[in-house]
């Protein structure tokens, strides 16, 4: 699909993150207003709040963006998607008749401050990228052992904390939590020292579900996507997470980039997921192309200092797709919710430079990585900022999700403090 040209001139440019052909769905405020729904358009902000007021958009009898979430579009279903879609390309595009009428509801993208594009309902996350396993799985079990039994038949999960998700540039705190040491007898409770990063895509339900669904329904009930970075505490997870799995080590915070990227934006870059090695069995298999062409960076930046790419992967590396994520997870009969959050797993390629994680990446603490600072890293220091970026390259255009970024403050002094 080429470029769709829109009166916003800025959202033509080649580079820009959003074009026409992409319209991503966030929630902004300007200085003190209250937030509100809006869609990005180049460099702008269409305020969608004020074109329902206004009458531009029309969707139902009852408003469906007087909410600073965009939870209640999400519940009215895939047609009701598609609509806001085609008017918001009708009121946008190069000629459109009431430019004069729409021109007015654009603000400026630089001065808006973004927030939580939605209301998380549950938040569930997978461990579905298999160069990520196989690494972690040699670092701990051995090469002959990386990946569990299991892991080539299911898409393997767990059940996170909803409370815990904020949006890009909300600072994250260092976590304390019980560090147990393998030259010491007892654990101790201590900040975390091996506080890491995951490069993942989160999918996002929009429809809802009460049993199991096929992959294909499973597709379908998808609303969009956003980079999401699962902040981990690898030393509290490694104390904790047996058996059971993690806990506090995954509960300090999830940030999730500030625009939702719908489905119809991704359509043209729909890739195959990688060849099976053992046949799934006729509930999880792919039907068609499930996965996307998305390429992925890390960057670290220490404090006052310029950053520094720590790796460049692509989302079609998972083995498992976001639809079978979510057809998985209702296999059990568990009900599905408008607002679910899907975590991918970390991203990871073949190569070195190619890891979603500082424990991949420096190999559990034992390769030091190099900043072009000159200073190294294992895991993250206290200050560092961590940036995702994500972009899906077409025809002349580009489809952007902003930036997914956090600043690591140092833990404090007292844990229980008020």
């Amino acid at each position: 699909m080429p470029l769709m040209k829109s009166w916003v001139e800025s959202a033509n440019a080649p580079d820009c993150p959003f074009p026409l052909n992409n319209l991503p769905y966030g929630v902004f405020s300007i200085e003190e207003d209250d937030p509100r729904c809006g869609v990005a358009i180049g460099d702008k902000i269409l305020d969608v709040t004020a074109a329902e007021a206004e009458g531009l958009i029309t969707l139902d009898d009852m408003p469906l963006f007087d909410l600073p979430f965009w939870n209640p579009l999400m519940e009215e279903g895939p047609a009701v998607w598609a609509a806001l879609r085609d008017r918001l390309i009708a009121l946008l595009s190069e000629g459109a008749e009431e430019r004069a009428t729409v021109e007015p509801l654009l603000v400026p993208m630089a001065g808006a401050e973004l927030h939580m594009p939605f209301a998380v309902s549950e938040y569930t996350d997978f461990y579905a990228g298999k160069n990520h396993a196989v690494n972690v799985g040699t670092m701990f079990r051995g090469a002959e052992n990386a990946l569990p039994p299991n892991w080539l038949h299911i898409p393997i999960g767990y059940n996170g904390r909803a409370s815990s998700v904020v949006v890009s540039g909300t600072e994250v705190r260092r976590p304390w939590g019980q560090l147990k040491s393998p030259d010491h007898d007892k654990p101790a409770f201590l900040p975390s020292r091996r506080f890491d990063i995951e490069l993942e895509m989160g999918a996002i339900v929009g429809t809802p579900s009460d049993g199991p669904i096929t992959v294909q329904e499973a597709d379908d009930h998808i609303f969009g996507y956003v980079l999401l970075n699962d902040w981990s505490a690898r030393d509290i997870q490694a104390w904790e997470y047996q058996p059971l799995g993690p806990f506090q080590a995954k509960a300090t915070a999830t940030t999730i980039s500030p625009w939702i990227v719908t489905k119809p934006a991704l359509e043209p870059f729909r890739t195959d997921t990688p060849a099976r090695e053992v046949e799934l069995l006729d509930h999880l298999k792919d039907c068609g192309p499930m996965l996307y062409d998305i390429e992925l960076e890390v960057t670290l930046a220490p404090e006052g200092k310029a950053e520094t790419t720590l790796a460049q992967t692509n989302y079609k590396e998972m083995y498992y797709s976001a639809a079978q994520q979510l057809a998985h997870h209702s296999t059990s009969g568990c009900p599905m919710n408008a607002g679910d959050l899907l975590g991918s797993g970390t991203i990871s390629g073949t190569e070195k430079h190619q890891r979603g994680s500082l424990l991949e990446l420096s190999w559990g603490g034992k390769e030091p990585i190099e900043l072009d600072s000159g200073e190294t890293r294992t895991f993250i220091a206290d200050n560092d900022t961590l940036t995702l970026k994500g972009a899906a390259k077409g025809d002349g255009y580009t489809i952007g999700f902003g930036d997914c970024v956090g600043k690591v403050l140092p833990a404090r002094d007292d844990p229980f403090a008020r």
